[in-house]
């Protein structure tokens, strides 16, 4: 999607402390919408689900790992990681979506704090779709949700990615449920009508995100 200009404040220059806000949701809620509102703002968005590519990455020894753990069902015929039947198995296995979270979660933390570490700006959006399954709120300063009505992100789900309502139901069930989610929150983004909608909601917490980070103090 392409961003509209911002409408609020430019950012203030970057000090030594950057405030760390997530930004999670259930699958399919909106949330690469929402964080590309704030990146179009200049806030470094560091996002979780682009890093877990990166970690497997051709070359490196998790994807190795990878294919030593799931075997010859993830690898395509030219030798690629086939990321849809990885996909598939975790989602109809737990026990497999155990190991799976095991081997890339470590790798995809320590990537995000060395990029959190060089990231410029006032505040940082760290984009963490399943910050409730792995209790790590608390490793944040604020907690943004972006939230829709399950019936939305079922249809938006099998729009996108052609899954049988069964397939896109069990990608739900899979992930913590929306009342956990809504718990966790400490801003809220409710992203169920035109997508127009959502410039004005980002822009009204950017502009309180610039003042939590220029106060020094939690909000």
């Amino acid at each position: 999607m392409s961003a509209p200009p911002p409408t609020s404040p430019s950012p203030p220059p970057s000090s030594a402390w950057a405030p760390r806000i997530a930004l999670t949701g259930g699958v399919a809620s909106g949330k690469t919408t929402v964080s590309d509102l704030f990146a179009a703002r200049g806030i470094p968005v560091l996002d979780a689900d682009i890093i877990s590519r990166e970690v497997v990455a051709p070359g490196t020894p998790l994807r190795e790992q990878l294919f030593e753990c799931f075997g010859p069902a993830i690898r395509r015929e030219d030798g690629d990681l086939d990321r849809s039947a990885l996909r598939r198995l975790v989602f109809e296995d737990a026990h497999a979506r155990r190991e799976l979270e095991a081997l890339l979660h470590p790798a995809i933390a320590e990537r995000m704090q060395e990029l959190a570490a060089i990231s410029d700006g006032p505040y940082q959006i760290h984009v963490v779709p399943l910050l409730v399954e792995t209790r790590t709120a608390g490793d944040y300063d604020r907690v943004l949700v972006v939230d829709c009505p399950e019936r939305l992100q079922l249809a938006r789900l099998r729009a996108r990615s052609g899954l049988s309502e069964p397939a896109a139901r069990s990608m739900l069930d899979a992930q913590a449920g929306r009342a956990a989610r809504l718990a966790a929150a400490d801003d809220l983004i409710v992203n169920d009508g035109d997508v127009a909608l959502l410039e004005p909601r980002v822009a009204a917490l950017h502009a309180r995100y610039l003042e939590f980070a220029a106060s020094g103090t939690r909000l």
